[in-house]
């Protein structure tokens, strides 16, 4: 069972951001602009300040441990990305922070691992983080028509998989369970119904295969336009001009009897006639330049 703290602030702050998120999406690209891309450079520094502000609660609070107050949730990793694609928009991180976005910090904001009540500062360390994030996604994707470009899913999954492994050795050395890599989180979440231990890690890899596809699917459409384009301005139309010269175009040969045929007397194409060239050589020069 899913337990909130405070359900009615919770649910009202995420109503509120999804609104605020909702219609600058849809001003965007109804009205795109400079405005939007300023609005991003304050979501960034949103989301950075926010993961800044969780490293200082948990030195100042003391004491610190690597077990269990390493940046290294991906949710945690979601923010500093998502924070830099806001300024730098450069395609690998617009996938990143749109797959990591709503794929798993969306599960995150459905299904809280919160205990912390409103108005603790916890309550909106957690909220903005999150839901930041995810009006991150939408905003670079769906505002900024910035969409994932072919073979996302395998380019995604595998930098995935790989900072898991990394996160995996640091629960190794330290002891710590970043990323419930070794034990399910206490409250109610996705990895609840995927099995026990270390099964429902398997179980969640391939969840995540079927959550990447369902993400990616409103943009097969688009590619295959685009590609079918491509496809068309590589190999014109046998009926193209360009292709086949018509009859009669400067690219074909000139018609017998026509200016610039060889057979025509006096064209382009004529041997030149010897008296005639030595009658031109006995004119005056005068009589030279006016034929």
């Amino acid at each position: 069972m899913i337990q909130i703290v405070s359900p009615v602030a919770y649910g009202v702050t995420v109503g509120l951001a999804a609104l605020i998120g909702a219609v600058s999406c849809i001003r965007a690209r109804s009205h795109p602009g400079r405005w939007f891309s300023i609005e991003l450079k304050i979501l960034g520094i949103v989301l950075l300040a926010d993961a800044c502000s969780w490293v200082v609660t948990s030195v100042s609070q003391g004491p610190w441990s690597p077990a269990t107050d390493l940046p290294l949730p991906l949710c945690d990793m979601a923010a500093v990305v998502a924070a830099i694609a806001c300024w730098w928009p450069l395609p690998v991180l617009i996938e990143l922070t749109y797959f990591w976005g709503l794929a798993g910090t969306l599960q995150a904001v459905i299904t809280p691992d919160l205990s912390s009540p409103f108005p603790h500062i916890e309550f909106f360390q957690y909220l903005i983080g999150h839901l930041a994030i995810v009006i991150a996604a939408v905003w670079l994707v769906v505002g900024l028509r910035q969409t994932p470009r072919p073979y996302a899913i395998p380019r995604v999954y595998i930098i995935t998989a790989a900072y898991t492994a990394l996160v995996g050795m640091v629960d190794w050395a330290t002891g710590a369970d970043y990323m419930f890599l070794r034990s399910p989180p206490s409250s109610f979440t996705l990895l609840q119904v995927l099995g026990p231990w270390p099964w429902y890690i398997f179980s969640a890899a391939g969840v995540a295969v079927v959550l990447l596809v369902i993400l990616d699917a409103p943009f097969w459409r688009g590619r295959r336009r685009l590609r079918h384009t491509g496809n068309a301005s590589t190999h014109p139309h046998p009926g193209n001009a360009s292709t086949h010269p018509h009859p009669g175009n400067a690219g074909t040969p000139p018609h017998p009897g026509s200016a610039g045929s060889p057979l025509h007397p006096g064209s382009a194409g004529t041997p030149p006639d010897p008296e005639q060239d030595d009658a031109t050589h006995d004119r005056p020069a005068d009589q030279i330049a006016v034929t």
